[in-house]
């Protein structure tokens, strides 16, 4: 069993009247890229606030590294990476200059370091470019290099593709896979676009209105979204029993409305009907199905917690 990186339990998080998170329970394994699901508003970036230590939960309390007390969990973020909302830096300043200025704010030992930060993230070649010149992809992946200084086994990222364009976004992608895969660094990251972290998350959590709907791996989450064919016959009871002697090892589901739901096909849609046809069977519809992750988030969000 893998170490759990950062154990949260039971956080709620209160502002008067609003409560942005209700008694959440998350928990990040190492190696994870860990994607944060949830429409705006729905408390993710309250929620890695907290993780960082920005803002206090109401309720509750987070483990990071298997520690809970309050200062060994301090002690522990210095182990963490983080870009939260907007990466803070001086405009005037050039990118090496603002690098420097942070790597001493924060105690990091060797010169090199924001070096390596920056090349790791392709910005070496812009180290002499004043920030405030920085194109937005460019601007993120500053923020990437910052939260890389003290070369942390831990990054938390609150939409790091937002506002970029594809290529941008592609580029973030890479890097990020590259960062978990060859550095053995854990992402946690937030994200609305859903389709971007379906190509990176080894792991999801769904947000809704403070409340965690599910955590799900990529495995579980791809075969619950898997294909299928939806094929309406006149007689379904025969049509499954033709499926089970024909086409051993099928897995179907017989609905309502004369529906043969066929998980994981193996046929082209065509196959299907005219299996029917061959033998007497009316075909009345014949579709043809995947769930996305998108689709996935509305259906269990319409469904409540699970």
């Amino acid at each position: 069993m893998k170490e759990a990186v950062i154990e949260a339990r039971d956080i709620s998080k209160q502002y008067k009247e609003l409560a942005a998170l209700d008694r959440v329970d998350i928990t990040v394994h190492q190696g994870d890229i860990y994607g944060l699901i949830g429409d705006n508003g729905a408390g993710k970036s309250t929620f890695l606030k907290i993780v960082t230590g920005q803002i206090f939960p109401t309720c509750g309390y987070v483990r990071l590294f298997g520690c809970e007390d309050v200062k060994t969990v301090q002690k522990n973020r210095s182990r963490m990476g983080a870009l939260v909302e907007n990466a803070g830096f001086f405009p005037k300043m050039s990118v090496q200059k603002n690098m420097e200025y942070f790597r001493i704010q924060r105690g990091i030992p060797g010169k090199q370091k924001a070096e390596e930060a920056l090349r790791t993230v392709n910005l070496w070649e812009k180290r002499n470019v004043k920030c405030e010149k920085l194109s937005m992809g460019m601007k993120q992946r500053f923020g990437l290099a910052l939260a890389l200084l003290g070369e942390p086994e831990l990054l938390v990222l609150d939409e790091p593709i937002n506002g970029l364009d594809p290529s941008g976004i592609i580029e973030m992608r890479t890097l990020l896979t590259k960062l978990n895969q060859e550095k053995r660094i854990t992402i946690l990251l937030s994200s609305h676009i859903l389709a971007e972290l379906e190509q990176i998350a080894t792991v999801y959590g769904f947000l809704s209105c403070g409340n965690v709907l599910q955590e799900i791996s990529a495995k579980e989450l791809h075969e619950k979204c898997s294909d299928f064919i939806d094929i309406r016959v006149a007689e379904p009871d025969k049509y499954a029993a033709i499926l089970e002697t024909e086409i051993p090892g099928t897995a179907y589901r017989i609905l309502q409305d004369q529906t043969v739901r066929i998980l994981n096909p193996t046929l082209e849609t065509s196959g299907y009907g005219n299996l029917a046809f061959r033998h007497g069977i009316g075909v009345q519809g014949l579709n043809e199905h995947h769930m996305s992750l998108e689709d996935y988030y509305v259906d269990i969000r319409k469904r409540g917690k699970l």
